[in-house]
């Protein structure tokens, strides 16, 4: 990894990115460069390496089909598992995540699907989709709790186990659809369900996975805009407004 021009690499966007999750990448290339760090931004399609050297690699949402190709692609290049190896950090989201775990499935069928193994995680068919404003409670590594934002938008609910920690307990929303936890985290592989994007809802989580990927702390960055922005968006869910 290059400490000194950080690679954020975006993994598939024509496959994994139908619900603007591609903005969570600009999100922590700005994030950096605000900061005064020379962070480049990669999109990598498939068929196209997955460079080895990156600091964070993302995933997004997408259709049902486009998960299956999406795994066979990453394990077919095998990029992805040499980056985390050496020390990277993979953010996922919605589809993103589910195709981490062990296995999923799609749409109405029940058979599950082999998954690239990086989460001990499992997702199968909920007995309804998961749509909604969400509210979850983050715990920071510093022991403070922090609220999260977005929006769901999915079928699949996901069960962890006991390699995987839940990412943060559901206040409002579905979560991995049990209401009770969202997300998972396991080593330096974090997934989540919200879109938003939720890395531009959620700052105090965009600077947490640059952090771990870069194995320092980042000094606060104080915008007026996003935090009055953030807030309206918390108050919203709280109230019950729209």
């Amino acid at each position: 990894m290059n400490t000194d021009r950080p690679k954020i690499v975006l993994l598939y966007q024509s496959l994994l990115g139908i619900y603007g999750d591609h903005g969570n990448a600009v999100v922590l290339t700005k994030r950096l460069q605000w900061r005064g760090i020379d962070a480049e931004l990669l999109t990598v399609e498939p068929g196209q390496p997955v460079p080895t050297d990156g600091a964070v690699y993302l995933l997004g949402g997408g259709e049902d089909t486009a998960q299956i190709t999406a795994v066979q692609e990453l394990e077919a290049d095998g990029g992805l598992f040499t980056a985390l190896d050496s020390g990277a950090v993979l953010f996922a989201v919605c589809a993103g995540y589910q195709i981490c775990g062990k296995s999923f499935t799609i749409g109405s069928r029940d058979e599950a699907i082999k998954g690239l193994g990086l989460l001990d995680t499992e997702t199968r068919r909920g007995p309804e989709r998961a749509v909604g404003e969400v509210l979850h409670i983050w715990t920071q590594p510093n022991g403070n709790t922090c609220p999260i934002t977005g929006f769901e938008n999915h079928g699949g609910w996901t069960e962890l186990g006991s390699d995987a920690k839940p990412l943060a307990a559901v206040d409002t929303g579905w979560g991995n659809g049990n209401r009770r936890d969202e997300g998972a985290v396991q080593g330096r592989v974090i997934g989540t369900y919200p879109h938003g994007p939720v890395l531009a809802r959620n700052p105090q989580l965009a600077d947490h996975v640059l952090e771990m990927a870069l194995g320092c702390r980042l000094e606060p960055l104080d915008i007026p805009e996003m935090t009055a922005l953030r807030q309206r968006r918390i108050e919203a869910v709280r109230t019950g407004r729209p």
